[in-house]
């Protein structure tokens, strides 16, 4: 039996028997980062080239729980979810000067039958403000957003970080419209906000700081997301008090100022950047024409605000930052289940039998559970749990059936402690 949870698009739960990835015991040769060669392993994701991994069921369910949990905050805030397309307009982007490959390094590029020249989208600030011109009129089509979970493509020249840097890889972009700075400001104050509650509800937000980075033409500063790891590529310093940080870049007299720190407070750290938001001003709205009728009439140029988030990314710092010598760890939000329950089958078969029923119990009650029911040793059972990284290990075996009670093990913390199964069906 396996219940499908029809919201997420997949089955509550499953047999182990019936998962067609497996896990190895080997390390890829070819991966060097911690995230991909634990992830791989574990049989979350599959390397197709450099810099481009497919997802696999272990993975996909990791990953659509982070999304659920951007997409919820995110609503929460007001934005409005659209999906926009990977194909670019090359005439789009000649007009923001975009286009250029001297400007913008990262482009994959292909051509139609016919000779036309497209681009795969690495962004979508371009596409989306040619769109709102159907949309905004006045002030009162003000304020609004909208976000999309797409795929991007960036031809980065090294690509050696596992899922943390991609050429293909999933991003949430979320774009803010507004009548001025002034209610841009207030949209941006929210979205900040909400990064802390998803980083805080993915079980980052501890090893996560809002950091000041420069905000190019567009503002005097922008925002990072960054979270501390030895396997990140940025350098930032730390104020653990405040919990913020600056980015290396920007470090100066005139920042500490401004943020009111001193330099002999701030601790020097790796971290690799799970989000951003920044102002984009009136840039876009300029280009395109992007503008709405003010309450007397006149007609002004919207402003407009970017946030992203990289759920691929973020499951690889949380694969980076939880993983151990034995596998995976994932935090109880986002793992693939909830229980990983396991039956040392004895060989009568009345351990498999009340194992059979009780998974089937758990289904029932809406649990999460992938059921190791594979008939192999228990060291294997255990090694591949520990290595899949499922929050909660459950064992029925001949001893705990005998004393109608379940072995259970927390992945993170190690302890183990025995449950009569009634306590576990209510």
């Amino acid at each position: 039996m396996m219940a499908y949870d029809l919201d997420l698009g997949y089955h509550i739960s499953m047999r182990q028997t019936s998962l067609f990835t497996r896990t190895r015991h080997e390390a890829p040769k070819d991966e060097v980062s911690k995230n991909a060669r634990l992830l791989i392993r574990a049989g979350y994701i599959h390397k197709e080239m450099a810099g481009v991994y497919s997802y696999l069921p272990l993975g996909l369910r990791v990953l659509n729980k982070i999304v659920e949990i951007i997409r919820e905050e995110i609503n929460a805030i007001g934005g409005q979810e659209i999906q926009l397309t990977a194909f670019q307009d090359k005439k789009i982007w000649e007009t923001t000067g975009r286009w250029s490959d001297e400007v913008v390094d990262n482009w994959f590029k292909t051509k139609l039958k016919n000779g036309t020249e497209l681009g795969l989208g690495f962004t979508h600030e371009e596409p989306l403000t040619v769109l709102m011109k159907d949309h905004i009129r006045s002030f009162r089509d003000l304020p609004t957003s909208a976000y999309q979970f797409q795929t991007k493509f960036r031809n980065e020249a090294r690509a050696k970080s596992g899922i943390l840097r991609g050429r293909e890889f999933l991003m949430k972009d979320l774009y803010s419209f507004s009548r001025d700075d002034k209610e841009h400001l207030e949209f941006y104050d929210k979205a900040k906000q909400a990064y802390r509650r998803i980083f805080d509800r993915l079980g980052i937000g501890g090893e996560t700081y809002v950091t000041f980075a420069s905000g190019g033409s567009f503002s005097k500063y922008s925002h990072e997301f960054q979270t501390v790891t030895d396997a990140g590529g940025d350098i930032i310093f730390v104020h653990e008090a405040k919990k913020i940080a600056v980015n290396k870049e920007v470090l100066n007299d005139e920042v500490l100022k401004d943020l009111g720190i001193q330099r002999s407070d701030l601790v020097k750290k790796k971290a690799v950047e799970v989000g951003n938001i920044f102002s984009l001003g009136a840039r876009f709205s300029d280009a395109f024409g992007l503008t709405y009728a003010d309450e007397k009439g006149a007609m002004k140029p919207v402003v407009m605000g970017s946030y992203g988030i990289g759920p691929g990314r973020v499951m690889g710092t949380i694969a980076e930052i939880y993983g151990d010598e034995k596998g995976l760890i994932w935090p109880d939000t986002v793992a693939p289940f909830a229980i990983h329950f396991i039956g040392l089958f004895d060989p009568i078969g009345n351990v498999k039998k009340s194992a059979d029923g009780l998974y089937e119990q758990l289904t029932e009650r809406g649990i999460e559970v992938l059921y190791d029911d594979r008939e192999i040793s228990a060291g294997e059972k255990f090694s591949d749990a520990d290595l899949i990284g499922i929050p909660k290990r459950v064992v029925l075996s001949e001893k705990t059936l005998a004393e109608d009670c379940l072995e259970i093990k927390d992945r993170l913390t190690g302890k183990v402690e025995m449950r009569k199964i009634s306590e576990i069906l209510i």
